[in-house]
């Protein structure tokens, strides 16, 4: 287990090896507060078109891509162009702004803007400066919205509407703010965003302070990295297979594949790994499955034995409803 996993597995199992982290946690937190108060008393200047935000409170994946992707269909089935900026975490460009396209490797891009393009098909930006990405997309792109794939805290980008994600399972960990616990800013924060999503159901015994629509990821397909075959995922019923995850929360992907009666044995990389050969070479000749985000990093080398589980968002209508009429009003 790395440092980094290890961290990760304390913040959500209450350790009390953490408590003399508290000092930091403050600190954290009051330097959270001054930033949005900041933001609140002197803006950053408007841009000619709107931004929806969709990020989260926490470190880590919370299931934020597959929500920009159905919010991306649901606004284009509204008659709306629309386009996506990202920091592009994990990508190093020669030049900013980038125009992602699908064949742009994940090293340059980042891995969640690219899976963004190949889902979506919209224009993706990617830029340090989301701000700059911004202006980059409404110049060469006739977009009517903005979506931006995280960036909640990165209060140089002005925003519409906000939409949080968090992760059903984890909630908050123990509460506290970075090092100390995993929150980005303190869990207040939830009552300032428009919409909170619950990837899946809350299970935390402490309830959130503020209403939640409840998210499921449902498993589409599997296709193959190498050859293209799509595959029901019914037939993978039974199945002894190599899992591989290198996302925030991987045993969400492995009890997954167990809920379709897939046995997953099961291997845990870091978020945003940047998978090598050699990495995927298991002692067994069972095929391997992995998510969609590894996968983009996978393609290049990938042989017949690599198979991707795709996942869609469902939400409820009343979600969809309510971000339509705000999204209604500030177009």
């Amino acid at each position: 287990m790395s440092i980094k996993q290890y961290i990760t597995q304390a913040w959500y199992q209450g350790s009390k090896w953490l408590y003399p982290l508290y000092p930091l946690s403050y600190l954290f937190k009051c330097i959270a507060h001054q930033r949005r108060k900041r933001f609140l008393s002197l803006p950053p200047p408007a841009l000619s078109k709107p931004v929806i935000i969709v990020g989260n409170i926490t470190v880590g994946g919370t299931g934020k891509t597959p929500v920009v992707a159905a919010i991306v269909q649901k606004l284009q089935q509204q008659g709306l162009q629309v386009g996506i900026i990202s920091r592009g975490y994990g990508g190093h460009a020669a030049q900013y702004p980038l125009d992602v396209n699908e064949q742009t490797s994940a090293l340059i891009c980042g891995d969640e803007p690219l899976m963004l393009r190949q889902m979506t098909k919209v224009p993706v930006i990617v830029d340090p400066h989301r701000y700059q990405a911004a202006q980059y997309l409404i110049e060469q792109y006739a977009v009517d919205m903005i979506i931006a794939d995280d960036g909640l805290q990165h209060y140089r980008l002005p925003r519409d509407i906000e939409v949080v994600v968090i992760d059903g399972q984890r909630g908050m960990g123990n509460g506290h703010c970075l090092p100390m616990g995993p929150l980005r800013e303190p869990v207040e924060r939830l009552r300032s965003v428009d919409f909170v999503i619950c990837n899946g159901s809350y299970l935390p015994e402490k309830k959130l302070p503020v209403p939640v629509h409840e998210m499921q990821l449902h498993p589409v397909r599997l296709y193959n990295l190498k050859t293209g075959e799509v595959c029901n995922v019914s037939q993978w019923w039974g199945k002894t297979v190599e899992a591989v995850a290198g996302i925030g929360n991987p045993h969400r992907f492995f009890n997954t594949l167990a809920d379709l009666g897939i046995k997953p044995k099961e291997h845990v990389f870091a978020d945003h790994h940047q998978y090598k050969v050699e990495d995927l070479i298991f002692d067994s000749d069972h095929p391997i499955i992995m998510t969609t985000k590894d996968a983009v990093k996978c393609h290049t080398f990938a042989s017949e034995r690599f198979w991707c589980l795709a996942v869609e968002a469902e939400l409820p209508e009343v979600f969809w409803a309510s971000l339509l009429a705000k999204t209604a009003a500030v177009v």
